[in-house]
């Protein structure tokens, strides 16, 4: 399956203007410096950047919405590695991409924000406002272009920040700053990535030591840890240990007979109970957050924890632990194993028995674990599909090489669970925010990145209204995107949340009934309505067609009588 991508970008210049602007310069800095792609909607006071950055070959996506535009960034820097970029107006056009930052911001994703801001002494434009203020009010870093003289500082400092520091950044960019005649400069060096952070001899020891007294270790790797599956991997086979990842590093592990999926609240039955029972958890890159140890639960009460980060602020945050680790994840992986390995410790079975391997291959993913079909008609009188016999069957259409988004709600637990991919860069799941209607753009974001693979959008009704104007976007740029509508006519987490603490009035929550895939039809995609598995059989038909638009599945979901890992969520809130 091939992507076909239709980014807009100039061609690249080499040559300087003689009379440059900021603007221009700004934007040629930013190519020089390496950046990725850029996303925004242009207005008057952000056109003469993206333009810029256009010219030096920098990839522009045209979003309908900045909203949608900041989530599409977020989701290429997750998915490329590289410092994405978003292009917004000043004033309003940061305000409707402040959810989108905010997402970016507490997931620690490098993203560089260009935002056109009003002259200092445009005290009673309407644009006017705290721009810095609302920045930092969402966890972004605020920087800004304060004249000509220091513009390409101001601008390595910024990307500098994003990039090594894993921090989302708003660059403000005055008006009045922009049309200043630039002074001349030579091409700008790339900033140098930092190097691993390597762990210091004591803490390495100190692992050591708890590891070889464990009996039943387990691994879990979060985003920090998704480039040292090998380390990881060698780490664990040396000591006994069986792994598992967070949601955000779903498929870190594929193909390893001892991987567990993900800990959380989208465990298995058999993976929940198996990390349960581990005497030992070390989180590598890992918040190990309410999320994935569910409120802690899946920690026993003896059970040492161990968590290792790059940032000391990290360590201990969501929960006491035995041991903190300042150190990459890799790299603290490999001391350790050097370290074993140098006291002529050998290599043990420890929670790697024939017993939990057999268990794993039965029932650790949830297509293997049988579930009651709640298929039927609901109280409505029409026929609904149980949304897990809707996603197995999806998983079986699809092609192996996808790359699956993931919205926010009641629904998320089937294509996070159910939706199989090859690696962890195939998965994209912007939730630190837990805002919904983010799926599409992240779709499109995460697709931009890697056109070989299908992307793969699952969302619910609410999220997919919500963020619907991006799919002309999707529609424009050709992609072959599935979307999977989760149907259920309403905000089901709120829904099943409110409702079971009694009779209550769900109105405000619930929706009349909403021919989606008519919509779809009339943004330029092919749309269906699936209230069975035979209505399934036009998406086999498209992906064999090489599709260059996207397929959008109004699926009419059973109630489950609501996602009880959201039930969890709710807990504390």
């Amino acid at each position: 399956m091939t992507t076909q991508v239709h980014a807009t970008a100039g061609p690249k210049v080499s040559s300087v203007a003689a009379s440059e602007t900021v603007a221009e310069l700004v934007g040629r800095t930013l190519a020089e410096l390496g950046a990725g792609h850029c996303f925004g909607v242009v207005g008057s006071g952000n056109f003469d950047v993206t333009s810029s950055l256009m010219r030096h070959g920098v990839p522009y996506t045209a979003a309908r919405h900045e909203g949608g535009a900041a989530t599409m960034a977020d989701a290429y820097a997750r998915m490329s590695g590289k410092v994405a970029l978003l292009s917004v107006h000043q004033g309003c056009g940061l305000t409707n991409a402040t959810t989108g930052i905010g997402e970016a911001a507490k997931s620690r994703t490098p993203l560089l924000v260009l935002a056109a801001e009003t002259a200092g002494s445009a005290v009673n434009s309407n644009f006017t406002m705290d721009q810095p203020g609302l920045a930092r009010s969402v966890g972004a870093v605020a920087e800004r272009v304060h004249s000509a003289a220091s513009a390409v500082a101001d601008v390595v400092r910024a990307f500098r920040t994003a990039q090594n520091e894993r921090r989302t950044v708003v660059l403000n960019l005055p008006l009045d700053v922009q049309a200043q005649s630039a002074p001349s400069s030579g091409q700008v060096a790339r900033v140098a990535p930092p190097a691993p952070v390597r762990p210091a001899s004591s803490s390495v020891k100190a692992l050591a030591d708890l590891i070889l007294g464990a009996q039943r270790p387990v691994f879990v790797a979060g985003r920090g840890g998704r480039g040292a599956r090998q380390e990881i991997l060698a780490l664990a086979e040396q000591t006994g240990a069986l792994v598992a990842t967070s949601a955000v590093a779903k498929g870190l592990f594929v193909g390893e007979p001892f991987g567990l999926g993900i800990s959380g609240g989208f465990s298995s039955p058999t993976t929940a109970a198996l990390i349960s029972g581990a005497d030992l958890i070390v989180g590598f890159g890992c918040a190990l957050n309410m999320w994935t140890m569910r409120h802690g639960q899946l920690i026993g009460q003896d059970t040492a924890v161990v968590q290792v980060d790059v940032e000391d602020a990290a360590l201990g945050a969501n929960r006491p632990i035995t041991l903190g680790v300042l150190g990459d994840s890799g790299a603290t992986a490999t001391d350790v194993l050097a370290e074993l390995q140098g006291r002529g410790a050998a290599a043990r079975a420890g929670y790697r028995t024939e017993e939990v391997r057999a268990m794993i291959a039965a029932s650790s993913r949830w297509q293997d674990v049988p579930t009651e079909d709640l298929s039927g008609r609901g109280m409505d009188g029409t026929v609904r599909i149980d949304p897990r016999v809707l996603t197995r069957r999806i998983d079986e259409l699809l092609p192996p090489e996808r790359v699956v988004a993931i919205d926010s709600g009641n629904f998320m637990g089937y294509p996070s669970q159910y939706l199989d991919v090859q690696d962890e860069n195939g998965f994209c799941f912007t939730q630190a925010f837990q805002s919904i209607g983010l799926g599409l753009a992240t779709a499109i974001g995460a697709a931009l990145t890697q056109p070989h693979r299908l992307p793969v959008l699952g969302t619910g009704d609410g999220g997919f209204l919500m963020g619907i104007s991006e799919l002309e976007t999707a529609v424009r740029l050709r992609l072959p995107l599935l979307c999977i509508v989760y149907n259920d006519a309403a905000y089901g987490a709120e829904v099943h949340h409110f409702a079971a603490e009694g009779p209550v009035d769900v109105s405000t929550v619930t929706f009349p009934e909403t021919d989606i895939a008519a919509i779809a039809r009339g943004y330029g995609c092919q749309g269906i309505t699936v209230r069975v598995p035979g209505d399934l059989a036009p998406v086999s038909a498209w992906i064999d067609s090489q599709p260059d638009r996207p397929l959008v599945i109004d699926a009419k979901i059973a109630s489950d009588g609501g996602a009880w890992w959201l039930a969890e969520a709710f807990k504390g809130h």
